[in-house]
């Protein structure tokens, strides 16, 4: 692992935070998950890595009725493979057991080497629904009925089925479909 400083968030970080952040996410199913803007503070923890200057590494969570939530967790492409993501969840689980909290979860979507990820790091998958994005006006079409004078463009569905034959249609009807899972830990 390379030497780096895990710490809070600090304003002054934003700029190589959003770096970071679309960076991190570009060559993932969360590409589109773009923010123009570190998000206001709230309660929870927003833990940065840091080289240098440079925000590196980026582990967010907030407070849930089981306990916290990730709701980000990324390593800039550069720096991958490095630790610097178990580094920063390791930091996040000793904040959480000081908080008095027992269970942290996280969502992701399918891509094959987070989920493997968050399965080594002791989380197991709990629950699981699928993203259905509509893009275009036969998928709109397919997606909804459409309305006189109204064309719709595009759309994002959470589709609750743990059928196969119905996940099986929607990526056969629809271009991009994800799985959303749901990843638990006890802490």
């Amino acid at each position: 692992m390379i030497e780096t400083q895990v710490r809070d968030y600090r304003d002054a970080d934003e700029a190589s935070w959003l770096r970071c952040r679309v960076l991190g996410f570009l060559d993932t199913s969360y590409f589109d998950d773009v923010w123009r803007a570190h998000p206001e503070s709230s309660p929870g923890w927003s833990l940065v890595s840091r080289l240098g200057d440079q925000v590196i590494g980026i582990c967010e969570a907030s407070p849930a009725a089981h306990g916290a939530t990730i709701d980000t967790i990324v390593v800039h492409p550069d720096h991958r493979r490095t630790g610097l993501a178990s580094a920063l969840l390791d930091e996040l689980f000793h904040r959480l057991e000081q908080s008095d909290i027992r269970q942290v979860d996280a969502w992701t979507r399918d891509d094959q080497g987070t989920l493997a990820w968050y399965r080594v790091c002791g989380f197991e998958v709990r629950y699981r629904y699928l993203h259905v994005f509509a893009d275009g006006e036969a998928e709109m079409a397919s997606a909804a009925a459409v309305s006189p004078g109204l064309h719709p463009r595009s759309g994002f569905f959470h589709a609750d089925t743990q059928d196969v034959a119905v996940e099986a249609d929607l990526r056969r009807r629809f271009s991009r479909v994800h799985a959303c899972h749901r990843f638990v830990q006890d802490l």
